[in-house]
């Protein structure tokens, strides 16, 4: 009997690209038919089939306070009420600015714009003006959105100039971003020796969160930032996923280290699209109209994508928050741990903030080339035991997972009731 979100999937397949609007939504990773959803409250989601699913995606990463939480719907309501949009300035997008850099105290000067990709595409272009050279360092695994400098995988070797890693992306554009190992300090101190006076500036990931869950080595971040320093680049910490997921000033909070900038995405927007970049005040007055780098957005801090934000943010930076969405997570990832192990299974977790990763290997990775290294097909069939058990994971073995503070005991606990059938069904 085919179900409706299988009907769906159909129907989207002949007017949208393999029916999705987003790669990862395509379930291709996994198999099967992706799940259309057609409402959300707390910490659950229900699909076209009317299943709930106790939601660890979180609209990947914003719905850190839950799904529909009332304080963020009434101040949408409200300010959708007022205006869709103005295409001019509001005061509520300075009480976003200020907010931000008080959360954020390594930013001092704030922009808004509508989605993650944009804000680091900005920041590579800030440096690039501030800085007056060309060269971009990224990670091997860390993902900052679909601009052409950014879709660019390893070269053949250290040192090496990056390769498009899309249709489309010009060599001339790869060529100019150069791709390393994530928390290999030895490659970035080489990198910095041969070409140090030609680096504009280094974006990373703080907690990689777009190849699974994999946390720096202190001495990475550190090494980074003295680097940095030491040769007149840009550090730009991609806090997209991580702002106000690893800590409530963000990963910079958690490991002590200041970036230059800072791009902001999902949780600032509270499950709407909105996305910022921020720094150093000397950097930021680079941007038009100030300064020579041109940056502008017709929908930059929509009124009521800010509202959501607002709301949003208010309700992290209330005390308590941070530590008891922590508590939770840690819970669910040793429970997990737990039932892995008394299955048999080789399985592996780990968490920091409200952010986890789930991998099908001994130890937690710390590189790409370990991710890697995890039992794919093992997790696609754990992803559908799950599923359908009534929990709704990445469908990716490279996605983060996260938690919201709607997840309480009762979601946990079933979560982990349904884990302990599904590893001993591997």
């Amino acid at each position: 009997m085919t179900t409706r979100n299988e009907t769906l999937f159909a129907r989207a397949q002949q007017r949208i690209p393999a029916g999705v609007n987003s790669p990862v939504r395509a379930f291709r990773a996994v198999g099967g038919a992706p799940a259309f959803f057609e409402r959300a409250s707390g910490a659950y989601l229900w699909d076209a089939d009317g299943r709930r699913l106790i939601d660890y995606v979180g609209s990947w990463g914003p719905m850190v306070a839950g799904h529909t939480h009332p304080a963020v719907v009434e101040a949408v309501q409200a300010a959708a009420a007022r205006a869709l949009s103005f295409g001019a300035p509001t005061e509520a997008e300075i009480e976003m600015a200020e907010t931000i850099c008080r959360l954020v105290p390594s930013i001092e000067l704030v922009r808004l714009v509508s989605s993650g990709t944009e804000a680091t595409m900005s920041a590579l272009r800030l440096a690039r003006g501030h800085t007056g050279r060309d060269l971009i360092v990224k990670f091997e695994g860390c993902y900052h959105g679909h601009a052409d400098s950014l879709l660019v995988k390893a070269g053949s070797g250290a040192l090496t100039f990056g390769n498009p890693s899309s249709a489309g992306v010009p060599a001339a554009t790869a060529a100019h971003t150069l791709v390393l190992n994530y928390n290999d300090t030895a490659q970035l101190e080489e990198t910095f020796r041969a070409r140090g006076a030609e680096i504009a500036g280094v974006i990373v990931e703080p907690v990689a969160g777009n190849m699974n869950l994999v946390v720096p080595r202190a001495a990475f971040l550190e090494t980074l930032r003295t680097l940095c320093t030491q040769h007149g680049a840009v550090l730009i910490f991609d806090e997209v996923m991580t702002g106000f997921r690893v800590a409530r000033g963000g990963a910079q909070a958690h490991f002590g280290i200041v970036p230059d900038l800072t791009t902001l995405g999902k949780v600032i927007g509270g499950g709407l699209p909105v996305g910022a970049f921020g720094g150093r005040r000397d950097i930021m007055e680079r941007i038009a109209p100030l300064g020579p780098v041109y940056q502008a957005g017709t929908l930059s801090g929509n009124p009521v994508a800010v509202a959501a934000g607002l709301a949003t943010l208010r309700l992290v930076a209330a005390p308590g928050f941070q530590e008891a969405i922590e508590r939770t997570t840690r819970a669910l990832v040793e429970g997990l741990v737990a039932a892995a192990r008394q299955a048999g299974v080789e399985f592996s977790a780990q968490s920091i903030g409200s952010m986890f990763g789930l991998y099908f290997r001994a130890a937690p990775p710390e590189s790409f080339a370990e991710v890697m290294t995890c039992d794919r097909e093992r997790f696609n069939r754990f992803f559908h035991a799950m599923l359908a058990r009534g929990v709704y994971l990445a469908p990716s073995a490279y996605e983060a997972g996260f938690v919201s503070a709607a997840h309480g005991a009762t979601e946990i606990e079933a979560t982990l009731a349904a884990a302990r059938e599904a590893f001993r069904a591997l």
